[in-house]
């Protein structure tokens, strides 16, 4: 299932808990799908910042570094 796929069934799950109630396999579909879309936000974001580097004042170039 591809990440708009996912965002579709999402989204057709929350309008269908609005009118009528979800099951509660559509429940935990519902919860699923909506862990695996913040885990999917996390990755990318995390992505972006380990490739990022920052200039400093000074002119020096350093990695962003993991603060643990």
């Amino acid at each position: 299932m591809t990440m708009d796929e996912t965002i579709q069934r999402i989204n057709e799950l929350y309008h269908k808990s609005q009118s009528v109630g979800l099951t509660e396999d559509e429940k935990i579909e519902q919860r699923e799908l909506r862990q695996k879309y913040i885990d999917s936000i996390k990755g990318n974001l995390r992505g972006q910042l380990e490739n990022m580097s920052i200039q400093r004042p000074d002119g020096t170039i350093e990695k962003v570094k993991k603060v643990k």
